[in-house]
């Protein structure tokens, strides 16, 4: 599976992360990135962000606010 690279993620967009509890399951979290937090430019299983609400997790898909 390729990974979002750092480069393509904004403070402000709206990602689909997925959360340290829910990576056995895969369950995806939706929520609009407020900090980027892993410093290089790609990471094997996702760059780490923190929401606006406060949840921390890697990002697995970019949202495309056009199709909504």
């Amino acid at each position: 599976m390729s990974t979002i690279p750092r480069n393509q993620i904004r403070v402000g967009q709206r990602v689909r992360i997925v959360l340290k509890a829910d990576q056995r399951t895969g369950k995806l979290t939706e929520g609009i990135v407020k900090d980027l937090l892993t410093k290089s430019s790609t990471h094997p299983h996702g760059i780490k962000v923190r929401l606006e609400n406060g949840q921390v997790g890697r990002v697995q898909e970019l949202v495309d606010e056009t199709n909504n």
